[in-house]
């Protein structure tokens, strides 16, 4: 049986193909009548599809099966989208439709992880199988293998071990950790994901397990060729959910043993004021860790939550979903208002609907709640342990008596800073290890605590005891940002001091938290000095975090390309700060950066240039001190009462310097008072171009009309050196326009063109996808262009000919109308097929394979259009027949088209073979 297939307009192409449970491949599902695929990071993905019974490949989806999502670029190899693959096991329909349209629920190969479960064992503890110490892939692989070998999901396959991961890279993470008999592999994956531990995904009936923030963490926001989504190209809609429901600005945090703790943040958006929150925190006893688990909440509750969802239009973009960037990827999108910013995509969903356009959206976090996520998994991991990224061993002794307990064992130290009252860091520690249940004979033993034991520096002494507890965890603080100390855990007995268990080595980490960025400093000139004024805010318009320690005011030549700039001065709050010693009229460069109590630098805030001006008009010099005679014979040493400029020609009596009392090179430019010096006093080329400093004539020292008429030999000619400004550029003969703040120009520039002057505009000059057009004497050209050739929609008009439509590059996927002199016109391109219509569409074409109906299926057909079309259509068709030789009619028989509506149309025939019906309607 042959079908006819709608192929993609143009050059992403996703397609449904049938597999046999663990088995292999069935073939293509060509016509779905609509699907919608969601793939999320670190989650089950899932497909809703609907399907005719009518279509080629719906007796597959009567049983269970499995269904893959592939893909292809411009007509490449098709390849299965990771966590493409999915289980065909819910399916609802109704018997009285006589389309036959199924609709199917189909979770991804994934959800069956859930049923392998984890058995109990002879050795467990209180009830759970315990992992003491171990990395992520040994309890994967552990889990797994017991499963297989009682013949568990046959099917699934690794390629990770115990020891590294899919990727080949040695497990990071080290656990401690007790599960419950019945836990299955699915929830334990989601657990781990969600701890922060791993990152994972399915290929195919793989189970691939990586290192947490790797190969699933791809940052390709920056460097030489980032992947950018751009509004208008590869998205056409974004919509926000916003809300400040679960913002706070005070916490109140309640632990254990009357522990109350208040903390605030200054940073949070507060725009009716102060708004509280409680936590209460069973477990918590020590004031550093509620202050931590309180930052941490507080942060997260510190602005407006955003949810940005984008809606990507693959057949139009330059970067593709699934061949260009994948759940877990870090790209450039539009973010707030549509600016771009780094964000992380925590899902990708693609569908295809009625009108057989494949379309989809985006789901991103933006990196304050890329943080948020990793904020909770620290909590999660104080509050109940496990995680840790391990340290290097020690091994100080213990004290010895009788029915001394063993020593525990699985132990993980996890350090973590967080701020004071005052913004100062301060390091804590959260340890967890398995309990003791013996002595060091192996007799059973009831313990009655532990200690925590330190030192600082490791190896330095004895160790001291700084905590004690009956649980199998706890958290101590405050402790220096930046020691290294040596931890220790021992079980009690009765005032008997067991054996410390294998120590770990820690440096306690200091706040790595930059500050947000400072907003826009405000710059002036007065009394000839620099004015840097800060509104002590955000760039985002809110305070500063608590551990804010100042601004650094930085400034640079804007017209040096070397000059990077330098701090010039700094501020604690908001304020203005002064700059002085700058040269008058030229340009300078400022910018703020804020840094915490730690040392953390923030980005830098918006740039702004500005010019020095001076204290007073060189032209009201001289009219204050008007003649020599009010000055008393040697009152005025040189040395303290003469500033520059304050002596003009006017108080100089005729012939009283002679040049023999002028020294070389005394006399400067800035000496000379404004028409002091005309043309007659200048001998015949008495000034020549090595007489003029670089520089010395600026914009101010030209009259108004003085190039009138005059032919200006430069190069370039610009309104401004840096900023919004115009270039002209006569070599090239150039004219950009600069928008503020960056260097994405729009130009208007001409080229030679047989024996003309064309003229071209072009915008969006730094980027891959622009709009250009091109005007010469017997054409017009108005396109986009990507990396320089032409792709997208486009129109050109000439003498003899026009000619509308869309390009690719490639003549296999081109689509046009071209119009010439003579009258006539062609269409380039194709014709969407039944499965890609729509209900306004003119014409719609379309075909099918029937495999016979005969008597004894009621002699007639049905054929969908897909959607209700918009009017009535008028079907032409024909019917191929399938067997019997080429030049034969035979076997014979009669069709009769005996109904058509806005859905469908009808055959009536007596056909009992395989034929195939072609058609054409048209719409009226």
């Amino acid at each position: 049986m042959q079908v006819i297939t709608p192929g993609e307009r143009l050059r992403f192409g996703v397609r449904l193909v049938a597999h046999a449970p663990n088995g292999p491949r069935l073939g293509l599902l060509g016509e779905p009548l609509s699907w919608d695929a969601g793939l999320p990071l670190n989650d089950v993905p899932s497909l809703e599809l609907t399907y005719t019974t009518h279509a080629q490949g719906a007796a597959w989806l009567r049983d269970p099966c499995e269904v893959a999502l592939e893909y292809c670029v411009d007509g490449g190899a098709w390849s299965e989208a990771a966590n493409g693959r999915f289980l065909r096991i819910r399916r609802s329909g109704d018997a009285t439709d006589q389309t036959g349209a199924q609709r199917f629920s189909l979770p991804g190969w994934a959800w069956m992880l859930r049923k392998l479960v984890l058995y109990p064992t002879l050795d467990m503890v209180d009830g759970k199988r315990q992992f003491n110490a171990v990395r992520v892939g040994h309890i994967l692989t552990t889990l797994i293998g017991e499963g297989s070998g009682r013949g568990t999901l046959p099917g699934l396959a690794v390629d990770f071990t115990a020891t590294h991961d899919s990727a080949g890279q040695p497990w990071s993470a080290e656990l401690t950790i007790g599960l419950e008999p019945g836990t299955d592999l699915l929830q334990l994956l989601i657990n781990l994901s969600e701890q922060g531990v791993c990152d994972w995904q399915m290929t195919g009936r793989v189970l691939q397990v990586y290192n947490e923030g790797t190969t699933l963490g791809r940052q390709l926001a920056a460097g030489p060729a980032p992947v950018e989504l751009v509004l208008g190209r590869d998205i056409d809609q974004a919509p926000d959910d916003a809300t400040l429901e679960d913002a706070a600005s005070a916490i109140l945090v309640v632990g254990e043993e009357g522990l109350r703790v208040e903390v605030t943040n200054p940073a949070a958006v507060a725009p009716w004021g102060r708004w509280e929150a409680y936590q209460s925190q069973g477990g918590v006893k020590d004031e550093g860790t509620a202050r931590l688990l309180a930052g941490q909440a507080l942060e997260r509750a510190s602005r407006e939550r955003v949810q940005f969802t984008r809606q990507i239009k693959p057949q139009r973009a330059r970067f593709l979903p699934l061949a260009d960037y994948r759940p877990g990827d870090t790209i450039r999108a539009p973010g707030e208002e549509g600016k771009p910013d780094a964000l992380r995509i925590r899902q990708i969903t693609l569908s295809r609907g009625d009108d057989g356009v494949v379309g989809g959206n985006l789901t991103l976090n933006d990196r304050f709640l890329e943080r948020e996520i990793k904020l909770a998994r620290q909590a999660a991991g104080i509050l109940a342990g496990g995680v840790s990224s391990g340290g290097n061993g020690g091994d100080p002794g213990g004290d010895n008596e009788n029915r001394v307990p063993a020593a525990p064992t699985g132990l993980l130290v996890s350090p973590a800073a967080y701020l004071d009252d005052e913004g100062y860091a301060h390091g804590q520690i959260t340890v967890s290890w398995v309990g003791v249940s013996s002595d060091v004979n192996g007799t059973p033993l009831t313990v009655d605590g532990y200690e925590l034991v330190g030192q600082t520096p490791p190896g330095t002494g004895a160790m001291r005891v700084l905590a004690t507890t009956t649980a199998t965890s706890v958290t101590y603080s405050p402790l220096e940002p930046k020691t290294r100390w040596q931890f220790g855990v021992r079980a009690t007995n009765q005032g008997t001091k067991g054996v410390v268990a294998g120590t770990a080595v820690i440096t306690i980490p200091d706040d790595e938290t930059p500050p947000p960025d400072p907003s826009t400093p405000v710059v002036d000139s007065r009394l000839g000095i620099f004015r840097i004024s800060w509104d002590g805010f955000t760039s985002a318009a809110t305070g500063m975090p608590k551990d804010f320690s100042r601004v650094l005011i930085m400034m640079r030549d804007p017209l040096d390309l070397g000059d990077e700039g330098q701090q010039v001065e700094w501020l604690e709050r908001a304020g203005t700060a002064v700059v002085p010693g700058q040269p008058y009229n030229v340009d300078r460069e400022f910018w703020l950066v804020a840094i915490d109590r730690s040392g953390n630098l923030s980005g830098e805030s918006t740039r702004v240039i500005s010019q020095a001006k001076p204290l007073v008009d060189t032209d009201m010099i001289g009219e204050i001190i008007n003649g020599a005679e009010h000055i008393i014979t040697g009152s005025i040493p040189a040395d303290a009462k003469i500033v520059a400029g304050s002596i003009t020609g006017g108080l100089i009596q005729a012939l009283a310097i002679d040049a023999g009392k002028i020294q070389a090179n005394a006399i400067t430019a800035d000496k000379i008072q404004t028409g002091a010096i005309q043309t007659g006093h200048l001998a015949a080329a008495a000034i020549t171009a090595d007489k003029l400093a670089a520089g010395s004539i600026t914009a101010d020292k030209i009259t108004a009309d003085a190039l009138n008429g005059k032919t200006i030999t430069g190069p370039l000619i610009r309104s401004a050196p840096t900023g919004r400004r115009f270039v002209l550029d006569s070599s090239t003969l150039d004219l950009r326009f600069y928008p503020s703040g960056g260097s994405n120009y729009s130009r208007v520039y001409s080229s030679d063109y047989s024996g003309e002057a064309a003229v071209s505009i072009t915008t969006n000059n730094d980027y891959s996808t622009r709009a250009e057009m091109q005007v010469a004497s017997n054409s017009i050209w108005l396109g986009m262009r990507s990396f320089g050739s032409q792709y997208g929609g486009g129109l050109e008009v000439g003498s003899g000919y026009a000619r509308f439509g869309y390009y690719t590059g490639s003549s296999s996927f081109d689509s046009y109308i071209y119009l010439d002199s003579a009258g006539r016109w062609v269409t380039r391109g194709r014709y969407w097929d039944m499965a890609s219509a729509n209900s306004y569409d003119a014409v719609h074409a379309g075909s099918y394979t029937e495999p016979g109906i005969g008597s004894g299926t009621g002699n007639w057909t049905i054929r969908s259009y897909g959607p209700t079309m918009a009017s009535n259509m008028g079907p032409v068709c024909v019917i191929r027949r399938g067997v019997g030789s080429p030049s034969s009619h035979l076997p014979s028989g009669s069709w009769y088209v005996v109904d058509s509506n806005t859905s469908s149309f009808r055959i009536n025939t007596s056909f009992n073979e395989s034929f195939a019906i072609y058609w054409w309607a048209h719409r009226h």
